[in-house]
């Protein structure tokens, strides 16, 4: 499975456009929390820790979104959006969500 922002994949047409696909991870609060306790590595303003778990939402809201594509018969996802979202009541969650076209190639 190929996924690309663009909505065009160079120099292999679609063929077949089948529709949206989407993919979301919720990451709890508590998960934050207990990275924050053992953070070790804050240089500058940033933390490893918790670009790690994004990373890892932001992998699995793609894979998510490619699992749907592939069901629908997909080869690819073009389009490919991502987005962040704080939620609850004191932002204590954030969601990741991934979502394009799947597409035939």
């Amino acid at each position: 499975m190929f996924s690309t922002t663009t909505n065009t994949l160079e120099g292999r047409p679609v063929r077949e456009y089948l529709g949206i696909v989407t993919g979301e991870v919720i990451v709890g609060a508590n998960l934050f929390r207990d990275l924050f306790a053992s953070i070790t590595d804050i240089v500058g303003g940033r933390s490893g820790k918790y670009e790690d778990v994004l990373a890892r939402a932001r992998k699995e809201a793609i894979a998510e979104m490619e699992a749907e594509a592939a069901r629908l018969g997909g080869t690819a996802v073009v389009g490919v959006d991502l987005d962040y979202e704080v939620l609850g009541q004191n932002g204590s969650m954030l969601m990741v969500s991934a979502s394009g076209t799947a597409v035939i190639v």
